[in-house]
């Protein structure tokens, strides 16, 4: 069995990842620790006090207790709003608190765009657009061109969970754009598990969410490879 522990701000799409287990339809377990999410607001002051080092400390003896073999702040804006070198402290920080190897969901998105080989992104986000700017500058830090970002402006985590398929579909096809390669969809306060595999299929591209790519990360972490059916390209079984 493969344990990949999440630290995930409030309550918004943490069933998505229970979701991931079962299409995974192996010997994973993704247990979920909520931290403290302070004010739910997608604005900065907010959004680096969420992820300040305490409140990810908080929730790191549960998860060692539960198995956890490595640990995802499973959290996209309340890691890449610290910037590229902060970011990288927050995980830096997070692993000494764990013990364990240790991410965050932006680096989840810049790795994942790596294993697609893909060099031209575009972002979809839920986001104001000040917090979607720190983004693309986050992903650009990494080395991909943002041909094109998208910003939905809605401020809470709340809202953004309560979105379903018709909604996701819209944000993926309003972000996207000719050049890219691939499309982000950067909020785990979003549902987007069920709805992959028609994402790409509307698209005719690669499509990564936030949920996607944090339990992947984590398991690469953990150095296991696994694939699931309905779960993407990112999780497609080679040819």
């Amino acid at each position: 069995m493969t344990t990949v522990g999440l630290l995930y701000p409030g309550h918004s799409a943490e069933d998505d990842y229970p979701r991931l287990e079962v299409l995974l339809n192996s010997d994973i377990r993704v247990p979920v620790v909520h931290t403290d999410i302070g004010e739910d607001a997608h604005r900065v002051d907010a959004l680096l006090e969420m992820g300040s080092a305490d409140r990810l400390a908080a929730g790191v003896e549960e998860l060692r207790l539960a198995g956890a073999e490595s640990v995802v702040w499973a959290c996209t804006s309340g890691s890449f709003v610290y910037g590229w070198e902060g970011a990288h402290e927050q995980i830096r920080s997070l692993a000494l608190a764990a013990g364990l190897p240790a991410s965050s969901t932006s680096f989840a998105f810049t790795h994942a765009v790596r294993q697609l080989g893909a060099e031209r992104v575009a972002v979809a986000a839920t986001y104001p657009q000040d917090v979607t700017a720190l983004f693309t500058a986050f992903l650009k830090a990494s080395g991909a061109e943002v041909v094109a970002d998208r910003a939905s402006g809605i401020v809470t985590a709340a809202e953004v969970g309560t979105w379903g398929r018709a909604e996701v579909l819209e944000l993926a096809r309003s972000g996207d754009h000719p050049d890219a390669e691939v499309v982000l969809l950067p909020d785990t306060a979003l549902h987007t598990v069920a709805y992959l595999d028609e994402l790409e299929e509307a698209l005719g591209k690669p499509v990564l969410t936030a949920n996607q790519v944090t339990v992947w990360e984590g398991l690469r972490l953990a150095e296991r490879r696994a694939w699931g059916k309905k779960l993407g390209t990112l999780f497609a079984r080679p040819e």
